[in-house]
């Protein structure tokens, strides 16, 4: 969203992406327990307001920035609903993607069959709800590109195309194809593969921005960069 402001010129959308290593616990710790007392990640700290704004949940960042900067979300009552409808779609459905379907078809120690078997029904279910809709729109809000677009696509972008729990072929993405095209269309916007490298710690070192300070940091600070 970050990113995407900066494309559309908003000079004050700069901001500084700390890195939170959620395999150490850096989320436990007192300053970030600060921002967000449930110690998830993301989280956001308005430095520009007067006391500084507190934001967690990234449904709720994502409101926020849209409201403060007037982009992604439309003014005309109908089509700001329908986006506040899908991005609340996406709050709802994700943990049951990732907490659940994730969980046990990629990360339980154990294999068992039922909670596999119900949660593939769930999310395929939820992939065919996006791929209707998808097929007389471009976007899920309808032809604007949003803050619903932004919410929905980091997760089920990535599991259609394989990018996590390498489950593709197992609930037989490739016969979602409205999901497919509108992963596409939105992995080759300038602000998301851009977004994509910022606090990424893993992959190819040349996407990985640990830190974010500044826009020269994509050029100059990758961990390609700062190894050799």
């Amino acid at each position: 969203m970050l990113e995407e402001l900066l494309e559309k010129g908003h000079k004050d959308a700069q901001y500084d992406a700390w890195l939170i290593n959620i395999q150490d616990g850096d989320q436990f710790g007192s300053g970030f327990v600060d921002v967000n007392p449930n110690s998830k990640i993301p989280a956001l700290m308005d430095h520009s307001v007067n006391p500084p704004q507190r934001v967690f949940e990234s449904g709720s960042i994502l409101l926020y920035l849209a409201e403060k900067f007037g982009e992604f979300l439309p003014r005309d009552p109908a089509a700001r609903t329908e986006t506040l409808n899908w991005l609340f779609w996406q709050m709802g459905s994700a943990p049951l993607l990732g907490g659940g379907f994730g969980h046990f078809y990629a990360y339980a120690p154990e294999k068992y069959q039922y909670p596999i078997d119900r949660y593939t029904m769930e999310i395929k279910r939820q992939l065919d709800v996006l791929d209707r809709r998808l097929a007389d729109n471009t976007y899920l809000a309808g032809d604007e590109y949003t803050i619903a677009d932004m919410a929905v696509w980091p997760w089920y972008g990535a599991l259609v195309t394989n990018k996590v729990y390498e489950a593709a072929e197992f609930i037989e993405a490739h016969t979602y194809t409205n999901v497919l095209r509108w992963t596409h269309q939105i992995a080759e916007r300038p602000a998301v593969k851009r977004g994509r490298m910022v606090n990424r710690a893993w992959g190819d070192p040349a996407s990985q921005l640990w830190e974010r300070h500044d826009a020269s940091d994509f050029e100059l600070k990758t961990l390609d960069k700062l190894q050799g």
